[in-house]
């Protein structure tokens, strides 16, 4: 991007497009467009805007000349290209002003001996033979006295001081195809004080090194202040680092500025496009110098080490999203994971307890409710057939499993200690009213559930019981303890099936243990009922 060009409507203007110095007459074509439009700008010196080798001329520019232009530079036998822009500002001068403050140029100098201030936009005409000399106006006023010199067409300011700051015009004439034209451009002059007169500095690179991967470009400013510009500049591997574009390795073109100091800031990137072996290990040096010295830092390239921290980082990241979604598989899973682990290893390595049942079934046995018949068919009919038909698990039903006449205390106090399970079953709450009867039966299966040998309790509601203040004690403190498990099935296949979930969490509240046989299942009973008998 070339700088912007503010021009007077009528006054001529001549704009350079900048070339690389290693390129050489013959090894390209540069063509001027105005942006937006395809046709080049013509190169007939006759026409009113017309390209004379590198250059664009406006003789005069106009109003309707304002807008962006660019030189495009290609090179020969090659199919790259560049493309240089540049705005063009045409503004109309308000009659009876002799300055346009809005449209003047900044120029910035330092309070010293002497400074120059450079009549913008004129540097194409100086070697020019029909223009006359550049007269210096500061606020309409004509420069005159030892402080002011002219040389060519800039002026030169002796003894600076902040006192010179303000608007200058700088004005000339000049002649073209027997018409002339005059010429004038506005400055708007700053004046700061004198930077410090010391070697220039290098804040970016400091001798350090950077981590670079093998194919990759890689792009490294080197930042001065207080340098001249055009002694600031890339080595490596020996040698000078060309403004070459075409190259593996180059240096870009520069960015000024000043500093907080006033002291010059210059810019130069070095680029590298794919980044080979040879270049790590090698120093990149940035040098820069001005009338009071010559400072260098480098850069080098090294292979980028493993980032341990950020592989620790997403590795400990994984194990806790890993334990996360484990936590909750667990949690949806944990009841047919704890089913699959005991029937495929507890039932191999599962030790005999001695005991024969693996739960004592209690409920209410008579109630005038009309659910009591539910009740009925769940206990005699439905769980048998779930849990040891499907299951192998072995039950003792008071009244299916004792025999007629037996002492009911005397087989139930047995059964009990031969369970692992109690499973008390709860239906309406009008028909589990029957169960706070102070029966032998309830009293026996409570004591051995809450004091002898603390058996498990597995607590099954038929309906949903909404009120547990008329129950008993003893069953408030299981369901507080243990919770309860809901029937809703509806005694089709499907409820009656293991795999339901309701039975799966009765399963689950079971214990583990190996299938017995069919033989044994008919033989447990009578080994009981004997024992039963003797003890009588």
């Amino acid at each position: 991007m070339l700088r912007q060009s503010l021009v007077p409507d009528g006054q001529p203007l001549a704009i350079k497009c900048s070339l690389d110095k290693s390129l050489k007459s013959g090894d390209y074509n540069l063509t001027w467009y105005k942006v937006g439009n395809q046709t080049a700008v013509p190169r007939d010196k006759l026409s009113r805007i017309h390209q004379h080798k590198n250059l664009i001329w406006f003789l005069p520019a106009m109003l309707e000349d304002s807008g962006d232009y660019e030189c495009v530079i290609s090179c020969r036998n090659l199919t790259s290209y560049r493309k240089m822009c540049t705005k063009v500002t045409v503004f109309e001068r308000t009659d009876g002003l002799c300055l346009n403050e809005k449209f003047a140029v900044e120029e910035v100098i330092f309070t010293s001996s002497s400074a120059k201030v450079v009549c913008p936009h004129l540097d194409y005409f100086r070697n020019e033979e029909n223009i006359q000399p550049v007269h210096w106006y500061k606020d309409c006023q004509q420069l005159e006295g030892k402080r002011f010199a002219y040389t060519n067409s800039d002026l030169i300011i002796f003894n600076v001081t902040v006192h010179d700051r303000g608007n200058y015009t700088c004005e000339t004439t000049y002649t073209y195809g027997g018409k002339q034209y005059n010429i004038s451009r506005d400055v708007s002059l700053i004046v700061e004080v004198s930077p410090p007169k010391r070697p220039p500095e290098i804040s970016y690179p400091r001798n350090n090194s950077i981590e670079v991967e093998l194919g990759s470009q890689v792009a490294v400013d080197c930042n001065t202040t207080g340098a001249d510009g055009y002694e600031v500049f890339w080595t490596g591997n020996g040698g000078y680092i060309d403004v070459f574009y075409m190259s593996r390795i180059f240096a870009s073109s520069y960015e000024d500025g000043t500093s907080y100091d006033g002291r010059p800031t210059h810019s130069v990137k070095l680029i590298i496009s794919e980044v080979n072996s040879e270049d790590y290990g090698q120093p990149f040096v940035c040098q820069a110098s001005n009338a009071f010295g010559q400072v260098a830092s480098y850069i080098i390239l090294k292979h980028r080490d493993p980032d341990i921290q950020k592989w620790l980082t997403g590795g400990l990241v994984s194990l806790l999203i890993l334990t996360f979604i484990t936590l909750i598989v667990y949690k949806v899973f944990k009841i047919d994971l704890v089913l699959w682990y005991r029937s495929s290893v507890c039932a191999i390595t599962s030790k005999e307890d001695g005991k024969i049942y693996d739960a004592y079934v209690l409920y209410a046995k008579s109630s005038e409710d009309r659910s009591f018949c539910c009740l009925e068919t769940f206990v005699r009919r439905v769980l048998p057939d779930v849990l040891e038909k499907q299951c192998g698990y072995k039950l003792f039903i008071l009244g299916r499993d004792d025999l007629p006449g037996e002492a009911v205390v005397s087989v139930a106090d047995e059964a009990l200690k031969q369970s692992r399970r109690l499973m008390i079953i709860l239906g309406s709450e009008t028909s589990s009213c029957c169960l706070l009867e102070d029966t032998s039966e309830q009293q026996l299966a409570m004591y051995n559930a809450l004091i002898r040998d603390g058996i498990q309790v597995i607590l099954i509601e038929m309906d949903e019981i909404q009120d547990y203040t008329s129950m008993p004690e003893s069953i408030k403190y299981i369901k507080q303890k243990h919770g309860a498990i809901q029937w809703k099935g509806d005694f089709s296949e499907k409820s009656c099936s293991a795999s339901a979930r309701f039975w799966k969490h009765v399963r689950y509240q079971m214990p583990s243990r190996k299938k017995v046989s069919y033989s044994e299942a008919y033989l447990l009973p009578l080994t009981l009922n004997n024992s039963a008998t003797k003890a009588s």
